[in-house]
């Protein structure tokens, strides 16, 4: 249940590495000198997440950090103080309790990769022997069919988190699409499957600045670009 109460020293202090919610409750709100709304959550998707709103800052965690040491804690009162910036000791913190997340199954995913003219094996296999040195390993497969042409060009690939899984679609299966943009397309969804989503100010940035430096590396990148609008009669978001 949530929970909220003043300390007056925002002094910050030790405890051991098992607390309950109050003992959290009351080291967070000590160590950052303001009033916190604390939930602990088994919220896998929301890990962590603050808001402030009328001189109260709302802050959510997952269940994981009852149990996090303080050099942890510190590090999520600064991420709360300065609503984002980088958390490299949170983010190792996760990754070394990702058992405690709650996943969802996964639902199946019917793989295809040959198309009627273009192969997305190929077409990955090559990029990532170019550009990743081979460590991509997400899976890839073209998309479903939908009715419409603007609904079939608003995404033209996508990547899951959840299933590893790069979908292509299947609008750039045909011959008048040429390799180079079909390659971009893939390349772009391979940069999602190997860079960690940014934060900032408790969003997630997906098209960060070093998304895009990246990106910008791609051999036809312009030449994209150009073809790009010229097909779908839009500029890039």
């Amino acid at each position: 249940m949530p929970m909220s109460f003043t300390l007056k020293s925002p002094e910050q202090i030790s405890l051991p590495f098992e607390r309950d919610e109050t003992a959290l409750h009351n080291q967070l709100q000590q160590t950052l000198g303001e009033k916190i709304f604390l939930t602990v959550t088994d919220n896998s998707t929301s890990i962590i997440s603050s808001r402030r709103k009328g001189g109260v800052i709302s802050l959510r965690l997952h269940r994981m950090f009852l149990k996090a040491d303080d050099p942890v804690i510190h590090e999520i009162v600064k991420f709360v103080r300065q609503r984002g910036g980088k958390t490299p000791l949170i983010r190792l913190y996760i990754r070394a309790n990702r058992g405690l997340l709650k996943t969802r199954t996964p639902k199946s995913v019917n793989v295809k990769t040959k198309g009627r003219h273009h192969d997305l094996t190929s077409v990955f296999s090559r990029l990532n022997n170019d550009y990743f040195g081979g460590r991509v390993d997400a899976g890839i497969t073209w998309g479903t069919r939908k009715r419409g042409r603007a609904v079939r060009l608003r995404t033209l690939g996508s990547y899951s988190s959840h299933t590893h899984m790069i979908r292509i679609n299947p609008l750039l299966d045909a011959r008048s699409v040429p390799g180079y943009f079909l390659e971009f397309v893939v390349y772009h969804e391979m940069l999602h499957a190997e860079m960690e989503t940014e934060r900032k100010d408790g969003r997630r940035i997906f098209h960060s600045r070093a998304f895009r430096e990246r990106e910008r590396q791609f051999a036809h990148y312009e030449r994209a670009l150009a073809w790009e609008k010229r097909w779908t009669g839009r500029d890039r978001p």
